[in-house]
């Protein structure tokens, strides 16, 4: 395990390779279902609020889930993100 976050209820673990595994109330980030697929490589870091979860990519894309009304739904802003380079340091 490389990193971890949390939730109010939930915690997501960000592997060494790159991928991210949650688990928790599915509602709180628990579930990562929706997002799997953009979760199972690529990702340099997560963080959380009380109630969902952002990791950023590689690719400097952003992948959200969680309640959505509280940042788990970021499909009205993904236009707006910028796409980057993401070099670790």
């Amino acid at each position: 395990v490389h990193a971890l976050a949390a939730t109010g209820a939930a915690f997501a673990a960000l592997l060494e390779d790159g991928a991210v595994v949650a688990w928790g109330f599915g509602n709180a980030g628990g579930d990562t279902g929706a997002v799997a697929e953009r979760l199972s490589s690529g990702v340099q870091a997560v963080s959380a609020n009380e109630y969902a979860f952002v990791a950023l990519k590689g690719d400097g894309s952003v992948v959200t889930w969680g309640y959505a009304n509280a940042g788990g739904d970021s499909s009205q802003v993904q236009d707006q993100f910028e796409v980057v380079t993401v070099t670790a340091s």
